[in-house]
């Protein structure tokens, strides 16, 4: 399995149009489109907006590590997803001037595949495991001695014949990412010396996240329109981002391209079917099946998967979290509750 550099839109400025059939883009993609992707990824704790406290200790570990010569512990990102783990790895790597080298969970199959990647590192370098929590237990036998002792103890052969060899392994940072800390091995989860939460934005924050991400995408967003997409992007800067190339796209076929005010954002938001609450459509149909079909709860999840044609996973790691987050439901010993304020919005 090979691990890849995260990419950085310095890796691609020279790209030009004789070059662009060696990058991997579909037919309406342009050169202009990736450089836009990557510029939308803060690069250093400078541009990356909100998660203060994450900041102040991530900056402080580096800054020690650094004095010492040293690579920082190994660090385990937790929340759900969209928050931003990926983006913020890659910053640790670039205040640290480290490679970093991205896989996922489900890619690491066999031990085989992560000791190929392990001894592939440089010293100083960083490994980033998105969903670390699906790791199989096999793999995760491997990572204890490399984490704690940068060794890697392979066996060759089996049965009597066979031996067991040690390959020192460069000092190296691990980031693991993860929806579900719970899901960890206590023993995997207890080798990261820094484990920290990554929350949901405020308001304020989204909206300084939109204005910078136009300003990347070349959009002129008023002010208002900026907060009204902030209040409807589930405090989450991925939607809000998704959102506002969304929106964009309707400026540019119903208005102005390059110009976005709060007619036009509340315009495509509507056509969106994205509420003032934040709540879309699919948020909307699974507090109305709880309350229609099962009087608002208790619920199980398992049941509420079959009712709303939802993966259990997609509720409990997508719907859930801002559902509850809002007050609209609760979990009790018996089941998923819709509360008196779900109750007030899905029925008026």
């Amino acid at each position: 399995m090979a691990i890849d550099r995260l990419l950085d839109p310095e890796d691609i400025n020279n790209i030009d149009d004789s070059t662009k059939s060696d990058v991997n883009t579909s037919n309406d993609m342009t050169i202009i489109d990736i450089k836009n992707e990557l510029n939308l990824r803060p690069k250093s704790f400078k541009e990356y907006i909100g998660q203060q406290k994450l900041k102040q200790n991530l900056e402080l570990a580096i800054k020690a590590a650094k004095s010492r010569g040293e690579t920082i512990d190994h660090l385990l990102l937790y929340g759900p997803p969209g928050l931003g783990k990926t983006t913020m790895a890659g910053v640790v790597a670039k205040e640290l001037g480290a490679n970093l080298h991205i896989t996922a969970g489900p890619a690491i199959e066999r031990g085989g595949d992560l000791a190929s990647m392990l001894t592939k590192l440089q010293p100083g370098d960083i490994l980033f495991i998105d969903e670390i929590h699906r790791l199989s237990s096999a793999i995760e036998e491997v990572l204890y001695s490399a984490m704690e002792d940068f060794g890697l103890d392979i066996v060759l052969g089996k049965g009597p014949s066979a031996k067991s060899l040690r390959i020192d392994l460069p000092k190296f940072t691990l980031i693991g990412a993860t929806t579900k800390t719970g899901s960890l091995a206590a023993p995997l989860r207890d080798r990261f010396g820094l484990v920290h939460q990554l929350d949901f934005y405020k308001e304020d924050e989204i909206a300084d996240i939109l204005k910078r991400s136009a300003k990347v995408l070349d959009l002129k967003l008023s002010d208002d329109a900026a907060t009204e997409i902030a209040k409807r992007s589930r405090l989450t800067p991925r939607i809000a981002n998704r959102i506002l190339k969304r929106v964009r796209d309707y400026a540019q076929v119903h208005g102005n391209p390059n110009d976005v005010d709060l007619k036009t954002a509340l315009d495509s938001l509507n056509m969106l079917e994205i509420d003032e609450h934040g709540l879309d459509a699919s948020d909307r149909r699974i507090l109305k099946i709880m309350i229609e079909k099962f009087n608002g709860g208790p619920v199980g999840l398992d049941t509420l998967s079959h009712a709303s044609a939802e993966e259990k996973g997609t509720i409990e790691d997508y719907y859930e979290p801002y559902l509850m987050r809002l007050g609209l439901i609760e979990r009790t010993p018996r089941g998923r509750k819709v509360t008196p304020k779900a109750k007030k919005i899905i029925i008026s």
